[in-house]
């Protein structure tokens, strides 16, 4: 297999040195060159195509979000976005993840060797998922799912408008929908939160993202979408019409009280390589709710969450995974179906009807 060519765009010649080391004598990864600004790098990308662009976006002259934005529309490149994760730099670099890159890695620590090493192992793999990503424009949610949810019949039926759907709903029986999601994730866990409406199930979520980005990507999401989206909070109860993201860092579980559910935010080792874990999330939904939840798994890198939906899918929970020309990255979704763990294979643009038709059937 021919090594990932690499193109590194950073005002800092300490950082560019820093990727160069990190990058070299590794037999599946080649660093094609370096540039000091966007402007330099368009004039080498006319040159030659690399397989994964490396990008800072806190950068003078042209910024890396707007040279990120042109070449989305031009000629998309998979792009891994190297950021200080500051709070205004994670900020610009959530922004960048919604313009179509593929993964955010934290610049390197310098002065440590063990930091290094953790840097190589982090850069190594995030450059090798986007190798394997299929980078696409953003693609616009139609309107038609931005209401009440209703009975609903056959795979692309539209939900009914209900009035006063939040009253019928009162005494619904408390069914958790749990998604996990990794590179590529934000913007499809986005394509499905912003078509539901209100007063929706509650959803639990494991995307993997660094610790800093949970919280401001929750609020984002919080700010498009008809359900309250929050990073969860330990304690807090899993309820109609609210979305609990993991935060970064932390593994996310539910448990089951009275009937209710409740979210367990933890330390731990990471599992699978992660923390937070969606091994973690689907395992524990299949020890409390069993034949009452829905499982979604959906773009991604590898294979968290492919024992935990077998296992949920075991125990007579539906499931869903997310299908193959939808996904930036088809990894996750592949290793749940080759485990037997999925019912259903779905483009992502019907997954939040499928959501809405799982909560209707009572």
């Amino acid at each position: 297999m021919a090594a990932i060519k690499v193109f590194l765009v950073d005002d800092s010649a300490v950082m560019r040195q820093t990727i160069a080391y990190l990058l070299k004598d590794l037999p599946d990864v080649e660093l094609l060159g370096s540039a000091p600004n966007p402007l330099i790098a368009m004039r080498s990308l006319q040159q030659q195509r690399p397989d994964v662009l490396l990008l800072d976006i806190e950068m003078p002259g042209m910024d890396g979000l707007t040279f990120l934005r042109q070449v989305m529309a031009q000629d998309p490149i998979p792009t891994v976005i190297c950021s200080s994760l500051s709070t205004q730099g994670s900020k610009v670099a959530l922004d960048a993840l919604a313009a179509g890159a593929v993964s955010v890695v934290a610049k390197p620590k310098l002065g440590l060797k063990q930091f290094l090493e953790e840097s190589r192992q982090e850069l190594v793999a995030a450059l090798k998922a986007a190798a394997r990503a299929h980078p696409r424009l953003r693609v616009q949610n139609a309107p038609a799912l931005r209401q009440s949810a209703g009975p609903t019949t056959g795979a692309m039926s539209t939900p009914a408008r209900v009035a006063g759907s939040s009253g019928l709903h009162a005494f619904a029986v408390n069914k958790p929908v749990v998604i996990g999601s990794s590179t590529g994730g934000t913007q499809a866990l986005e394509q499905i939160l912003t078509a539901l409406p209100a007063d929706a199930p509650g959803i639990a979520i494991t995307q993997h993202m660094p610790e800093k980005f949970t919280a401001m990507y929750a609020d984002r999401m919080n700010q498009a979408c008809a359900m309250q989206v929050r990073e969860a909070r330990d304690g807090d109860r899993l309820e109609r019409g609210l979305v609990l993201i993991a935060p970064g860092g932390r593994h996310l579980h539910l448990r089951k009280a009275a009937g209710q559910y409740f979210a367990v935010v933890s330390d731990g080792p990471p599992v699978n390589r992660h923390r937070p874990s969606v091994d973690v999330l689907f395992k524990s939904v299949a020890e409390c709710a069993g034949r009452d939840a829905l499982a979604i798994i959906l773009t991604g890198m590898g294979d968290d969450g492919a024992r935990g939906m077998k296992l949920m899918h075991d125990g007579g929970a539906r499931t869903i995974a997310q299908n193959e020309a939808s996904c930036v990255v088809f990894g996750m979704p592949n290793e749940a179906i080759k485990l037997g763990g999925v019912d259903d294979i779905l483009p992502l643009d019907q997954v939040a009807r499928a959501i809405l038709q799982f909560d209707a059937r009572g």
